[in-house]
C-alpha cells in the first residue's frame, strides 16, 4: 500500500469514502455533502491546520486519512489528531491502518498524537491500543455555532 497527499483527481472517490464513513457506527455524527466538501477542499489547498492523505494499492484507492493539527495546554504541546481513518471493506484487516498510525508517528515524532473512537467501537479501539494509544478517561463537549 502506498500513502500520499490528497490531488484534485481523489475528490470525488475520496468524499464517496466519506458518505459511507460518516454513515457507519464509527462515528455518531452523519457529516453533510457541505462538510465534506470542506474538507477535501481544505486538504487540497495545504492547510496549516489539516492534511488529506489517500491510500493506494494497485493504482486504486482504497481508503483516505486525514490529520488535523492543534496545541494541547494539558499535554504542552503540539497536537496531530487523526481524525479519520477510512478503507474500503475489502482492504480491512490487512494492517494498512497500522501502517498509516505508523507513517504518522514518524512523520511526526515529536508531536502529541491524539484521536477519537466511539465507545462501543471495540475493534478500533483494540486496534488503536495496540499501536499504542491510552484512554483518555473524560468526556469531550463540543458547541458548534451557526
Amino acid at each position: 500500500m502506498q500513502i500520499r497527499k490528497m490531488i484534485e483527481n481523489d475528490r470525488e472517490i475520496v468524499i464517496d469514502m466519506m458518505r459511507k464513513f460518516y454513515n457507519s457506527p464509527a462515528l455518531i455524527t452523519n457529516g453533510s455533502e457541505k462538510i465534506f466538501k470542506s474538507n477535501v477542499d481544505n486538504c487540497l489547498k495545504n492547510s496549516a491546520y489539516i492534511e488529506g492523505y489517500v491510500f493506494v494499492e494497485d493504482e486504486k484507492v482504497i481508503g483516505y486519512g486525514i490529520l488535523a493539527k492543534s496545541f494541547s495546554t494539558e499535554f504542552g504541546g503540539e497536537c496531530i489528531w487523526i481524525e479519520d481513518i477510512y478503507f474500503e471493506k475489502n482492504y480491512r484487516g490487512r494492517g494498512f491502518g497500522t501502517r498509516f498510525i505508523n507513517y504518522v508517528k514518524e512523520k511526526y515524532s515529536d508531536k502529541i498524537l491524539r484521536l477519537e473512537a466511539e465507545n462501543d467501537n471495540a475493534k478500533a479501539i483494540a486496534a488503536y491500543e495496540k499501536n499504542g494509544f491510552k484512554k483518555l478517561p473524560y468526556m469531550e463537549l463540543i458547541f458548534v455555532g451557526d
